[in-house]
This record gives structure tokens, C-alpha cells and sequence, in this order.
């Protein structure tokens, strides 16, 4: 019988385990129609990622299901991939190209994408191995990349057929522009934060008088684009100025005043400068009034030819200049703090600026509503069910997605310009003729699509749509998405709203979110604050199963989580606690052939000890099937570490140590419970559940392909169970009051039982020696000990003879002297925060933990009085 190394070493056991399990093909699943799929489809990380420690978090709640459904019987794919991520490869590229001294321009498009193809092929793969280290389950046979062919033929069809319903056009509006990836992004995109800021106050004279009106702006730079100034119609401060013509401080254009019910009749002096180019409010006024659209920018921010004298400035150093220039020349009021929303861009952190562009976009008013219905009618479930609000909250306010990005590396927008006729043709196919006039003076759109427009095809262009395959019809709809709760608006609802609109089918039945992995503090984990964490630092030191743990422990859907080294260390712990009870029992099984079933006749600690296993082989699937893997996880915790090893192990030590039938029947049950616990603890701990179940007796290949264990009314035994509590409680109340007492577990005492359950107490002798530090146990009716400590638990009490625990004069002395010195504790505690001059010097800190101080010695001080008046 294999046996195990004393200590557990991960590194000698992980690699070689994965190994096994893939080439076994444990990981891949195929279409069977005998068995019910369980689809889960991983969130692709970008092919610029590294593991971090939220796709740590992220793919070990997936590969905890999958691995659960996989032992449950379920035919289970969970289908890996990665993500192009267009703007973030491409800024990766861009600054990579920018050390060797090359620019994206001077390569050209073609060169660009041959380095980038290359660049994907060097480290795109990089995570994956990562993740392999984590002990992921997925089917890398069937990995996809969100450009290969496969899910290419997907975006392209998806393009043509929202273009051919008129859902997707091409058009002018705000977009959000960011300066530095230099490129459209869409609303969910952009962050905003609180930024302080100004109101800066500006004169706009009217023509041909003396008059002004006076607006306020947060960004004077863009009145270099002003082309109206609008007022209430009902306003009657300014009705004789509607129509009438301002001149444009700095520029000297003349602009008109027009009458709009936009403009807030009580909010500021009720005029608003308008700039139809750079604010999406104003753009619709433009749209209103016929005015122009001047954009004063270039895509780096900085202004144009149409900004005059300041062309070429960068956006906040024009700003500078133009204040001074306003305030030089007498149009600047005064200047106000004031603290507003800013948006930046959700990739680099650069505030993003508003300007009218033409893009193109997808409607998304009737997309959204089948969208709606779905997890209102709860075909799809969300996971806690709050996420509910906040999906509803943004689908239902939703505007128009604007899916074009000038960026090289992506999937290209399928759209073609005739360059002699301008017949516009979007195609799945390369077009190299005009189907209107025949000319082959064709040019492709030079734009790419978003990076969500292609993950949002995820759950189905994997699977081979738009072809009918095999898999798509048995493994769509998938069954559950596991993802944070921070990309609900760019990828879930999108997911959402394509499947339906492209399939018919909603994309999952179940959304699963989680929270974020913050550190001990709370604080979200960044490079600035230097508190991140590298999970490959974590398995090489402690291994995958100890980091899978940690993560799991504590989690519940939707909330943050604490990452801490005390955490790590904990479940570190428990590993090393488990592998030592494998060896005790392995130990113990050396010279005898031992089935992995149960043995015929048990006595009340084993009925006990199966019951307890069954009950928690109910409670954790339950908990398993409603996405309490926190709660699941803790029950193996404290059945393995409480019930199994700190109890059952310690009882069966004098059977064992006995021999014959009560000793082998002591150790089938330590095995049967041992290796179907390590089932249930397996989908969390997968490297140490296998490695300890393989030298175990057992049946089959590998503990990751064998039954999860089922509830059976059979192993319910519920009067054991009662009765050997009842003993366990007696065993702790004898445990604690000797522990008050100060008495070492080697001085042995007489217990005398006064219980009505005696059949119970009197079987249960040996553990009373063994665990209770008794030396003689008598059970009875009735005992009248002089002198004697009174232990009372449920249904017993227990008498001990006081002069068999302590000399009893020594003890009041010892008493007496830590008596002292804590009273002496408390009064130098009491007198320094009854101290005014220290109360109102010292830090809070510091004053919360002097009261934390005296707390502990008032409690102290209480528990000795206690003691030395149950003496007295």
C-alpha cells in the first residue's frame, strides 16, 4: 500500500497530477446525449494579462462548479479562451514597437498586424499555462481566441445581419473620445470620479450694444467651438435677446441666442454657451437649431486649426491661456470652485472628451427590451438577485452603442466605400467590385469593432454558430456565467441582448457574480498602493490548493473579499492537518486488506461520526446547488478538521489499538468517511484530494471522475447521534473547567456521572479516559462527593473530587497574587484615561487601544474572583 511523504510537498505532486488528468481526457467533454450537459464558458482573459489574483478568484469559482457537475454525473464542458482586447494589444504593441525606435504609422496596417499576430503568438498563450497551475478543468482541446476563424465568421454575420435590420447605422453623434488610446470608446467605458474643478464665470457682449449675457463653463477652452448661446423660451430676462447676435469672446465670431427649453431656467444666470461638437446636450440643441459643428480638437487633445492663436496647445494648457487671455481683455466675471463628475477612459485613466464624430453604432432601444424581459420573466437568474436593480437601471436608460474604434489590431468592420460612386456595401465577404457601377476602386472602413462585440458573441460563436453544429445545439444554452459584478454593463447585458437577437436562445440560465479581492485593510488592490498580490507567488510557495482555499473561504456572491497572509497561512494549516490524519489512518491500515465500504457492525461513535458525513453530504450540496461555495466549503472545513480529526480519530485510537473485528470495523469507517470526504472537499482542494485518495483503498481511475456523494436516509442514524453529543458535551464541560482550573491533562481525576442516560455514559468509559483525563469513571443516580467540582452538560452531571484536581490553599495563594497585579493594571489603566491632559493629546488609536487594555484586565480580573469564590 502506497504511503505518504511525512510532510506534504506540493510541488512534488501538482504537476505530475495535471498531467495525468489531462492526458487521461478528464477534461474534455463531448457531445452525449445519455448524459445532461452543464455548460460553463470562461470569461477570455485579454491576451495581454497575466494571472492576477481576481482571474485567481474568478476561475476557481468556475472550475469549483464544473469540477462538482463533472462528479455529479453531467456531461461538463467549461470552455477556455482569450480575449484580443484591441486597445489594450494595441497600446502594448504600440510602446513594444516605440523601444525599438518604430512608429505605427511609418509600419503601415499590414506590417502592424503581422507584428501583433506575432506578438499574440509569443504571449497570448502566457495565461494559459498560469491557469494550469491553478489546476483549472477546462477542455483546452476546445480553447477559442475572440479573432480565430471561427468566432470571425460569427462577428462578421452578426455585423450584416443587425446592418441588414437597420439596427446597426453609421452616423454622427457624441462619442467619447479618448486622447490617449486615440479612439472612440463606448459609454460603458468611461468612469467617472469626482474631480475639483472650476466654474469660470465669461461676458459674451451682444451686438451693437452695451449689453452682455454672462455664462458659466467648466471648460473654457472649448468657447473656441461655441456656436450659440441658448435661454428658456420662458425666461423673461432674456426673451428681447432671442435672435439677436453675441460676439464670441477671444474668437470675434458672431453667434446667435436661441430659445431652448433644455436650458434650466433656475440653474445659474439661465444661459448656456452651446458647442454642438464637444457636449452631448449641446449637440442635440445644435441638432435642433441647425447650428455647425466645430470641433476644436485633434485626437490627441490638442487644438486644431480651428482654435486660431491656440492652435497646437494641449487641452488644459490652452485652458490656461485662454483664462488668462479672457480675464486680460475683461470677459472673465469671477471664478467658482466647484466639485463635478469627470470621465476617463476605463483603460488608461486619461479623461476622456466629448466630441461629435462620425461612427458607427447599434441601436439599442429594441435590443434592450427582450433583453429586460428575460431576467424579469427569470429565464435568467442573477446571482444575488440585488444585481437585478442595477441591470434594469442601465438597460432601461440605455443609448445607442457606439462599436467603432480606429485601431489596426481587431476584427475590421466589414464595410466597404465605392470610391467612384460612394455606394457604401457590408458584406461578410472581401468586396472588390461595386455591385452599383462595377468600379474596383474599392476601399474597406478602415475602423475596427469594439472588444465587447465579439465577447458578447462568447457563448455561442464558440460553439460554432452560425453553423447548426452539434455542440451549439447541446451545449446552448449554457448554464452558468461566473462573473465580477464590475463588468455587468459591458459584457453580461451585452451577452444578453446578442444571444437572444442572433439565437434565439438566452446565453445562460444563471448569472453568478462575485465580488472583488481586496486586501486586509479593505483597500482595492492596485499597483500604487504596492499591496497587489501574484498568485503564481502564492502556489510556488504554499500550492494551488492552499491559494483555491483561501479564495473560496468567506466568499459570498456579489461581496468583496479579503485577501490576507493569515488567511494563506490558515489554509496552509488545514492542508498540512489533513494530510496528517491520511497518514494516521494509512498508518493504521498497514498488514490489513481494508474495502472502502462500511462495515456491518457499528457502535454509537461510528454511527455518530456516519451520520454527521451524511448530514453534511446534504447541506453542502445544497449549498453547491444555490452558489454557496463560502458556506460549502466551511462545512468540509469544520466536518474534516472538528468532527473527523479532533473527534473521531481520538476516539478510535483504543479500537485501533485493540485489534480484532472492533479495530477492523474502526478502520473501514475511518477509511469510507475519509475518502468520501475527500470527494466532497475534492472540487475546492483538487491537487491533495487526489494525491491522499489515490493511496487509500478506493474504486476507479481518479477521484475527479468518481460519484460526488449523495445523501442516504440508510446512514441517518439520529438517536446516535443525539447520544453520543450528549457525551461529547459532558468530555467538553470536564475539558473546560479543568482548562479554567489550570490543570495539565497529565493529572488524572475521578468523574462520577449522575445521569438518567447510563447505557450511553457507561459505553462511552474508554473516551472519558482518554479525552477527559479520567483515571476512574463511575456512572449512577445519585453521588454525594464532599468538596466536590460540579460539571453540569445536557443530561449529565459530573461530579470530580476537588483535592484530585488542586491543592486547594496554593491555589487561592496563586490566585490571590494575580489578583494583585491585575487590580494594579487596572488603576494605572484608569488613571492614564481619566488623564484629561493625556485624553486630549494622544491619538485616537492609540486611546481606543489603552480602553481595549483596561477591558481585558476588568474581564480578567472578574474571572479570577470567580474563581477564588468557587474555591472559597
Amino acid at each position: 500500500m502506497k504511503q505518504l511523504e511525512k510532510i506534504y510537498n506540493p510541488k512534488e505532486v501538482e504537476e505530475k497530477i495535471y498531467k495525468n488528468w489531462q492526458e487521461k481526457g478528464y477534461f474534455h467533454a463531448e457531445v452525449n446525449k445519455d448524459k445532461k450537459p452543464f455548460t460553463i464558458m470562461m470569461p477570455p482573459p485579454n491576451i495581454t494579462a497575466q494571472l492576477h489574483i481576481g482571474h485567481a478568484l474568478d476561475d476557481t469559482l468556475m472550475d469549483i462548479l464544473i469540477r462538482f457537475k463533472r462528479m455529479k454525473g453531467f456531461e461538463a464542458l467549461w470552455l477556455p479562451g482569450t480575449d484580443h482586447a484591441s486597445i489594450a494589444t494595441e497600446a502594448k504593441i504600440v510602446e513594444a514597437l516605440k523601444k525599438e525606435g518604430i512608429n505605427k504609422e511609418d509600419l503601415g496596417r499590414e506590417k502592424f498586424l503581422e507584428k501583433a499576430w506575432q506578438w499574440n503568438k509569443t504571449y497570448g498563450g502566457r495565461i494559459v499555462e498560469q491557469q494550469k497551475k491553478m489546476g483549472f478543468s477546462c477542455d483546452w482541446e476546445r480553447a477559442r481566441f475572440t479573432m480565430d476563424d471561427v468566432c470571425s465568421k460569427a462577428v462578421k454575420r452578426v455585423f450584416v445581419n443587425l446592418y441588414n435590420k437597420g439596427l446597426i447605422y453609421r452616423g454622427e453623434r457624441i462619442i467619447n473620445w479618448c486622447p490617449h488610446c486615440k479612439t472612440s470608446i463606448s459609454d460603458a467605458e468611461v468612469e467617472y470620479h469626482e474631480q475639483a474643478g472650476h466654474f469660470w464665470h465669461i461676458k459674451y457682449p451682444v451686438k451693437g450694444s452695451n449689453e452682455f449675457v454672462e455664462i458659466a463653463t467648466t471648460r473654457p477652452e472649448t468657447l473656441l467651438g461655441d456656436t450659440a448661446v441658448a435661454v428658456n423660451p420662458n425666461d423673461e430676462r432674456y426673451t428681447h435677446l432671442v435672435g439677436k447676435t453675441l460676439i464670441l469672446p477671444l474668437v470675434g465670431r458672431e453667434i446667435p441666442v436661441v430659445a431652448d427649453s433644455y436650458v434650466d431656467i433656475e440653474f445659474g444666470t439661465g444661459c448656456v454657451k452651446i458647442t454642438p461638437a464637444h457636449d452631448p446636450n449641446d449637440f442635440e440643441v445644435g441638432k435642433r437649431h441647425d447650428l455647425p459643428i466645430i470641433n476644436i480638437m485633434n485626437d490627441d487633445a490638442t487644438i486644431n486649426e480651428n482654435g486660431g492663436k491656440y492652435c497646437g496647445l494641449e487641452r488644459y494648457e490652452a485652458r490656461k491661456q485662454i483664462v488668462e487671455d479672457l480675464e486680460k481683455e475683461g470677459f472673465l466675471v469671477k471664478v467658482e470652485d466647484h466639485v463635478h463628475n469627470v470621465g476617463s477612459c476605463y483603460r488608461c485613466n486619461n479623461t476622456v472628451e466629448p466630441w461629435a464624430s462620425s461612427q458607427w453604432f447599434v441601436k439599442m432601444e429594441d435590443l434592450a427590451k427582450p433583453a429586460i424581459e428575460a431576467v424579469k420573466n427569470e429565464e435568467i437568474k442573477f446571482i444575488p438577485k440585488r444585481m437585478d436593480k442595477i441591470y434594469y437601471n442601465w438597460m432601461e436608460n440605455i443609448k445607442d452603442w457606439c462599436i467603432s474604434r480606429q485601431l489596426w489590431w481587431g476584427h475590421r468592420i466589414p464595410a466597404y466605400y465605392c470610391a467612384d460612386c460612394g455606394e457604401l456595401i457590408v458584406s461578410e465577404n472581401d468586396v472588390h467590385v461595386c455591385p452599383k457601377c462595377g468600379s474596383k476602386n474599392i476601399k474597406q472602413d478602415p475602423d475596427t469593432l469594439d472588444t465587447w462585440f465579439s465577447s458578447a458573441l462568447w457563448t455561442f460563436s464558440t460553439l460554432g454558430w452560425p453553423d447548426k453544429t452539434e455542440e451549439f445545439e447541446y451545449f446552448h444554452p449554457t448554464d452558468v456565467l461566473v462573473t465580477g459584478y464590475d463588468i455587468l454593463f459591458f459584457w453580461v447585458a451585452r451577452m444578453i441582448f446578442s444571444s437572444l437577437e442572433h439565437t434565439g436562445e438566452i446565453p445562460f440560465k444563471t448569472v453568478f457574480y462575485h465580488g472583488l479581492v481586496r486586501d486586509s485593510q479593505g483597500r482595492k488592490m492596485s499597483k500604487s498602493l504596492g499591496n497587489g498580490v501574484d498568485p503564481l507567488e502564492i502556489i510556488d510557495q504554499y500550492g494551488a490548493d492552499t491559494l483555491r482555499l483561501a479564495l473560496v473561504t468567506g466568499n459570498t456572491p456579489g461581496n468583496d473579499m479579503r485577501y490576507s497572509d493569515e488567511k494563506i497561512i490558515s489554509c496552509r494549516n488545514f492542508a498540512n492537518k489533513l494530510w496528517n490524519a491520511a497518514r494516521f489512518v494509512l498508518m493504521n491500515l498497514e498488514g490489513h486488506e481494508v474495502k472502502p465500504n462500511l462495515p456491518e457492525n457499528l457502535t454509537t461513535e461510528d454511527k455518530w461520526i456516519i451520520s454527521k458525513y451524511n448530514n453534511a453530504v446534504k447541506e453542502i450540496s445544497d449549498n453547491m446547488d444555490k452558489f454557496e461555495l463560502g458556506l460549502a466549503v466551511q462545512k468540509v472545513y469544520d466536518f474534516i478538521w472538528d468532527i473527523y480529526c479532533d473527534w473521531y480519530i481520538e476516539l478510535t485510537k483504543p479500537r485501533l489499538n485493540a485489534e480484532g473485528e472492533t479495530a477492523n470495523n474502526a478502520r473501514q469507517v475511518l477509511v469510507y468517511v475519509l475518502s468520501n470526504t475527500l470527494k466532497l472537499l475534492h472540487p475546492f482542494m483538487p491537487f491533495i484530494t487526489e494525491e491522499i485518495w489515490q493511496a487509500l483503498p478506493h474504486e476507479g481511475e481518479s477521484i475527479m471522475v468518481s460519484k460526488f456523494p449523495e445523501y442516504d436516509e440508510k446512514l441517518h442514524f439520529a438517536k446516535e447521534e443525539e447520544e453520543f453529543e450528549r457525551v461529547m458535551q459532558a468530555i467538553r464541560a470536564v475539558r473546560n473547567v479543568r482548562n479554567e482550573m489550570n490543570v495539565p491533562p497529565s493529572k488524572k481525576a475521578s468523574l462520577f456521572i449522575e445521569t438518567e442516560h447510563k447505557d450511553s455514559f457507561n459505553s462511552a468509559v474508554s473516551f472519558f479516559e482518554k479525552l477527559a483525563s479520567a483515571d476512574e469513571v463511575t456512572v449512577g443516580d445519585k453521588f454525594d462527593i464532599e468538596g466536590a467540582v460540579q460539571v453540569v452538560s445536557e443530561g449529565a452531571k459530573i461530579l470530580i473530587p476537588m483535592s484530585q484536581l488542586i491543592d486547594r490553599e496554593k491555589e487561592i495563594a496563586r490566585l490571590n497574587k494575580e489578583k494583585d497585579v491585575c487590580e494594579k493594571d487596572i488603576a494605572f489603566l484608569s488613571g492614564k484615561l481619566n488623564n484629561p491632559g493625556f485624553v486630549s493629546k494622544a491619538p485616537e488609536k492609540v486611546i481606543a487601544m489603552e480602553k481595549e487594555k483596561l477591558a481585558k484586565a476588568e474581564a480578567k480580573l472578574k474571572t479570577i474572583l470567580d474563581s477564588i469564590a468557587s474555591l472559597n
